[in-house]
């Protein structure tokens, strides 16, 4: 810390210069979080900046509007009754997957307990694939992680062999809508199936938790006709990220429960507002409201509609891109954007063997494209894809502009007459 003060125009330039070295958010095909929001939204974050989220005694109104989203959400995930269905706010969805795992873990320890049975070794099922947020859950919450692998026959967890991992100590099963690597939805109604068969057969009655952190924003207004959210009678909770197909700037996140049964008593803490009693459940004290009346602003700015139509532009930028990308000789589609506008593709077999597609990741970042290359999971932990995000405010100009970077680079690679030197192993891409 310096020893002496500064003129605030001076610190502000050094700090805006600095700032200037990142990479522009905008061309960052990397992050699922948001971007860009309008003007009226960008002032409505100027003027909340100062509210703190937990202080419902002196924010009560941003408290009811956080009410507010909860019960839109419910309605729009079909919870049995929208304006009774208990949920909050957190910093971002992995904080809200964290709430869904601690519920779904005491909800089986007060069972096991009524029930006089042991409440150790505690377990959860999920796909190799699911997000590192589920891996700190397990770790934090002294939780078992059972590892359901990925393989190119079964790409994603679909209920495949799910009994060899039930057992009367799982707490619950996360479906992912919208696997970070490929940006594809679980089958979620084919995991309560397996799960309906399991309890018919064993008697273990596990619920799902939706880790809803791209889909659960996409789906309801893309894909009306998929069933997978709390239609099913076994999904427990659904969480989401308002920082990302929300559309708001981070960091916010969303958790529901079906009912007021399905989120334990015990973990409830219980405040006074407006002359009422607000019931509050989360990791964090001291967090930004302002991100709550952002998502607010913009379920009242589009609707339902509106919605709609933003993520369905997303969507057809997405297959522009991935039918584009899919009829370049060098590459195979491994996702495609049809889910959320996320998609992935590998390098063909035998295509080459003077580059990878971290070269490729590293020639496009010289023109200021982020576009990550990583390994899969598990048991295919030997193929390497490259992953496109598309996100509100990625236009098809831009799309246009990257698929001629993409054939230019490829086109370069394509010309080397011998393999790019390597000084040691290829750093992958942290999801």
């Amino acid at each position: 810390m310096p020893d002496e003060q500064m003129a605030p125009e001076t610190a502000y330039r050094l700090v805006h210069d600095e700032a200037m070295l990142d990479g522009n958010a905008r061309l960052n095909l990397a992050t699922f979080v948001g971007t860009w929001m309008d003007d009226h939204a960008n002032r409505l974050y100027i003027e909340s900046a100062d509210k703190n989220m937990i202080d419902k005694d002196e924010y009560p109104q941003t408290a009811e509007i956080e009410n507010r989203c909860v019960t839109m959400l419910a309605d729009l995930w079909h919870a049995p009754d929208p304006a009774r269905a208990i949920g909050t706010s957190t910093i971002g969805s992995s904080e809200a997957c964290m709430l869904g795992g601690l519920a779904l873990k005491r909800r089986w320890q007060t069972a096991r307990r009524a029930a006089g049975l042991s409440t150790e070794r505690p377990n959860l099922i999920m796909s190799s694939a699911v997000q590192v947020c589920w891996e700190k859950f397990c770790n934090y919450f002294e939780v078992e992680p059972r590892y359901v692998p990925v393989s190119d026959e079964h790409r994603l967890l679909d209920g495949h062999d799910l009994e060899k991992y039930v057992d009367e100590n799982t707490i619950g099963v996360v479906a992912i809508m919208g696997v970070t690597y490929t940006g594809s939805y679980e089958p979620v109604e084919q995991i309560a199936a397996a799960l309906d068969r399991i309890a018919d057969e064993r008697g273990h009655d596990v619920p799902i938790h939706v880790d809803g952190a791209s889909g659960a924003m996409v789906a309801p207004f893309c894909r009306p006709d998929l069933t997978w959210d709390f239609g099913i009678e076994r999904v427990a909770s659904i969480n989401t990220s308002g920082h990302k197909y929300g559309l708001v700037y981070p960091g916010v996140g969303w958790i529901v429960w079906r009912d007021v049964q399905a989120l334990p008593e015990d973990l409830v803490f219980r405040v006074s507002y407006l002359g009422g009693d607000m019931p509050t459940f989360a990791l964090n004290f001291s967090r930004p409201g302002a991100q709550v009346l952002l998502q607010y602003y913009l379920f009242l700015r589009l609707g339902f509609d509106g919605y709609r139509e933003v993520q369905q532009c997303s969507l057809d930028v997405a297959a522009y891109l991935s039918e584009g990308i899919g009829e370049m000789e060098a590459f195979d589609l491994w996702s495609d954007g049809k889910d959320i506008p996320v998609f992935a593709w590998r390098l063909r077999d035998g295509h080459t063997a003077n580059w990878t597609l971290y070269d490729l990741s590293d020639r496009l970042r010289m023109k200021g494209w982020l576009v990550p290359a990583y390994p899969l999971p598990d048991d295919l932990a030997d193929v390497t894809v490259q992953r496109i995000v598309v996100r509100n405010g990625f236009s098809r100009d831009l799309a246009s502009a990257l698929l001629d970077d993409l054939r230019t680079e490829v086109a370069y690679l394509d010309s080397l007459d011998g393999p790019i030197p390597r000084a040691g192993g290829n750093a992958p891409f942290h999801h």
